[in-house]
């Protein structure tokens, strides 16, 4: 069994542009990002997955300089993207991440690589970390699934095209009590996330990448910090976009197993 990291980053961010190439203490971050990846254990290939478009060029720098892989698919489909990337790479599942996310979650990113390992699931989450903390585990198969019956080609959010347990194995693990901060926002949308983000690098002693732990301890000390970002608010799936998602998986539900049972019958 092959396990991959896919980051998806693109520089065409609108609210805070050029975000994933930030400086965060020296670093820019997805670098940051990149660090932790490194720490999971038993992944095959880290990938960073961007656009053919020349204004992403850089990322693909990025990549080389910090011995990861990169590949360069479809500038709109995500899910596509990262489709492609896990065929070329010969994935059997993969651990995800968006490149705006500097303050992921080694510890369970490990616990998802162990439930791949040990079951049979299509997709496994972590609920309860702070906003940016969860990666995500898919298999090839389930995403092959997903780009062969999606509806909706903008796929940036496209959690509730997978979060079907009627059609999909899913997995969630629930975060312990020291980390289960579900209030607070690690993930880039906006500079006052930014602020939040580069004052944690800056005040929070660390050598190679800073532990959780240890970031939410100083929040809880420093609660004016933590407020930085409060105000923020998520992006979410438009109203009719999801009411036209469900209403496809409800009409079409027999023949979207069929399609799943016929790609998890092929080599």
């Amino acid at each position: 069994m092959k396990i991959g990291f896919l980051i998806t980053a693109r520089l065409k961010s609108s609210r805070l542009p050029l975000k994933v190439i930030m400086d965060l203490g020296g670093k820019t971050t997805i670098e940051r990002l990149i660090d932790r990846i490194k720490e999971i254990q038993d992944i095959s290939d880290i990938v960073l997955c961007t656009s053919t478009h020349p204004q992403d060029k850089p990322l693909v720098d990025i990549a080389k300089n910090n011995d990861i892989y990169y590949f360069c698919g479809d500038e709109v489909d995500v899910l596509k993207r990262l489709y492609d990337a896990g065929r070329f790479f010969g994935l059997d599942y993969f651990i995800g991440i968006t490149a705006d996310n500097p303050l992921i979650s080694i510890y369970y990113s490990d616990r998802i690589v162990d439930e791949i390992k040990m079951g049979s699931y299509d997709f496994v989450e972590v609920e309860g970390l702070p906003l940016g903390s969860a990666t995500y585990g898919m298999s090839m198969k389930a995403l092959e699934t997903i780009c062969e019956i999606k509806e909706v080609v903008d796929t940036e959010i496209w959690g509730s095209l997978i979060r079907r347990p009627d059609i999909f194995s899913i997995k969630k693990l629930h975060t312990s009590r020291t980390l289960c901060r579900p209030e607070l926002r690690f993930t880039l949308d906006y500079i006052e996330d930014y602020e939040l983000i580069r004052t944690i690098y800056t005040e929070v002693p660390f050598e190679s990448v800073l532990n959780l732990v240890d970031v939410i301890d100083y929040l809880d000390k420093n609660p004016d910090i933590a407020k930085i970002n409060q105000k923020c608010i998520q992006l979410e799936i438009a109203e009719d976009v999801q009411q036209k998602i469900d209403e496809y998986f409800s009409n079409n539900k027999d023949k979207i197993l069929k399609i799943k049972e016929a790609i998890y019958a092929s080599n």
